[in-house]
This record gives structure tokens, sequence and C-alpha cells, in this order.
């Protein structure tokens, strides 16, 4: 797999304070209800995602995942003022402001949403993957979910079809220990969620998503199986978010005292330490790079603020077009 370089550490410290920082500033103009709806936020856990995307290949591999899905189309390449546009429902996002906080997609990114249906992606994931095996396109689908999702029996009927077809996927459990707010221990005789791939025979483990390092040398190991023909992985990514489930979450089911205890091994913080610790970079470059974080985020609140919200037309013309209909003059 790629090395783990002094670049590679510099771009996760940048890519995953940025996605922090982002994510931070949706917090903020939430409340000034500048964004509305739902609003599920994913700070604490950007090791998974930056280790993922270091095992991946960009060029043809694909995404998939539920509502907590900000920062991963950003992190597929996609721009992240028109992430921030379409948060605020504004004609520049990346589904012209109709799909908002958890319906963020992009077909030129192979990023495939954002899925308001608990488990709801899991199949499609795996159908994903059914498409690029019968087209034999050799690309490999990360299907991401949560712990509450897989109480979902779309997951058992998903897992039992790619073992019996070999599909090229990477099931990914964020396994944030509270799902909405329910421990899995109050939801499961068994806590240990990766076992769930033994009963299928799957090849399945637990992976600290705390640290880039092992996510992506896990993530890796899963997809060269894939892409070898060797079928679909389950992992258990063990992670924690710092924020509520959700912006309307009063969090009553853990202590402050919890929180600070996750944020003492905070991923950010983790590969910062390698970078002074290896002099990989000086204070003086670290602060640049957050100066530069800080700029970027500013750069997309003040694109969404400046865009345009979609004209009512646009209604009629994001549904569906049909030849033998033609009353309807689409536009789009």
């Amino acid at each position: 797999m790629k090395k783990f370089t002094k670049e590679v550490y510099l771009k996760w410290y940048e890519d995953m304070l940025f996605w922090r920082k982002f994510e931070d500033k949706l917090a903020a103009v939430y409340i000034q209800q500048k964004v509305r709806g739902f609003l599920h936020l994913y700070n604490g856990q950007e090791a998974v995602l930056a280790g993922s995307l270091h095992a991946m290949d960009l060029d043809k591999d694909r995404m998939i995942t539920a509502y907590r899905n900000h920062v991963q189309p950003i992190g597929m390449g996609v721009d992240p003022r028109k992430v921030m546009a379409e948060l605020y429902g504004r004609v520049t996002g990346t589904s012209k402001g109709m799909g908002g906080s958890m319906h963020i997609f992009s077909k030129e990114h192979r990023f495939y949403g954002g899925h308001g249906i608990v488990g709801g992606q899991i199949p499609l994931g795996a159908g994903l993957a059914f498409a690029d095996k019968y087209f034999k396109r050799d690309a490999v689908t990360l299907c991401y979910m949560g712990d509450g999702a897989v109480r979902q029996g779309s997951l058992h009927e998903a897992f039992n079809l790619a073992m019996l077809w070999q599909l090229p996927v990477v099931f990914i459990c964020e396994n944030n220990g509270y799902a909405m707010g329910t421990s899995v221990a109050r939801t499961a005789h068994s806590t240990e969620i990766w076992k769930l791939g033994l009963g299928y025979e799957m090849p399945c483990g637990p992976v600290d998503g705390m640290d880039p390092v092992t996510v992506a040398e896990e993530v890796h190991k899963a997809i060269d199986r894939a892409r070898k023909g060797g079928g679909p992985t389950f992992l258990e990514m063990k992670t924690y978010r710092y924020r509520g489930h959700s912006m309307s979450d009063a969090q009553h089911y853990r202590t402050k005292e919890e929180v600070e205890e996750y944020k003492k091994i905070d991923p950010i913080t983790q590969v910062k330490d390698v970078i002074l610790e290896k002099k990989y970079a000086t204070d003086k470059e670290i602060k640049e790079i957050d100066d530069r974080v800080k700029k970027l985020v500013k750069e997309c609140e003040e694109f969404a603020e400046n865009s345009e919200f979609p004209p009512v037309e646009q209604l009629y013309d994001v549904v569906y077009e049909q030849e033998d209909y033609p009353f309807l003059q689409h536009k789009l």
C-alpha cells in the first residue's frame, strides 16, 4: 500500500482539521438558522475517512454512507464551497439546493450519498459493487453505516448476497458508541459488532477508528481482497463523536467527562504529535496550515451566503423527464 510519508501526515492534518472546522462552522450557522432541518456532524470520526481515502483509488473506487455525510464528498474531491451551499439550500450547491444536509451526492466524484433512511445505503452499496463486477470495472465500493443501522434486516440481506456473489464491497460500521442516543450494550446482546460478519463467513474484524494509520492498513487489506475477487469484508471502526447525534440532541445519555476522555486520543492531535515528533513541520508551518484552513472555511461560508436560492421553476426540472409529455419544458 502507499507509504505513510511526511506528505501524507501533513495532508491528513490539514484535511482533518478542515473537516472539523467546516463542521464547527455549520454548527454555528445552524444556531443562526441559516442552515435548517437536521444536521449530523462528524467531529471526532475524521480518522475513519482520512485512513479510508489513503487506501482507496479515487480514480475508480466509490463511496456511499448515511446522513453524517458532509465531509466525505469533500474528501472524494467535491468542492467544499458547493457542499456548504447545499446545506444553505442555495442553487450553487451539489444538488442545486434541493438535497440539503442528509443528501450530498456527486456522481462525478463517485460519492453516492448521503441517505436519510437508516440502513438504506447498505443494499445500495452492495448494488454499486454488483454493477462494477457485472461490467468488470475493477472498482471497489466502500459502504459506511452507523452502529444503529446494523440492527436493520437490510444489512443481513445485503451481507448474504454480497458473500453469495463475492461482490467487491467493503462494509464499514462507524461505531461511535451511541447510535442516536442509545448505547450498543442496550440494543444488542453482543457489543462486538464486527462479529455479525462471522455468520456469513465474511472476513471481518475490529479497527481502532481513532488512528488513520490503522484504518488505512485494514481498509487497504479489504480493498485489495475485493479487487482480486475475494469478495466483501466487514470492518467495525471503533470511533467516537464529540457532538450529539444531531444538533437537536441534548446528550443526556453520557457525561461531559466521558467526552473529554475521548478527546485525549483525538485523531487530529495524534497526527499533529507525529508531525512534531518527526519534525515534519515547524510550529510556524503548522500555523500556516491552520491559517489556510480558517481562510477556506471562511470562503465556503461567503460563497454560500452570497449564492441565490433556487428559482421555484426548478421544482419542475428535477423530478423526471418524459419524452411523450411535452407540457413541462425542462431547462436543466
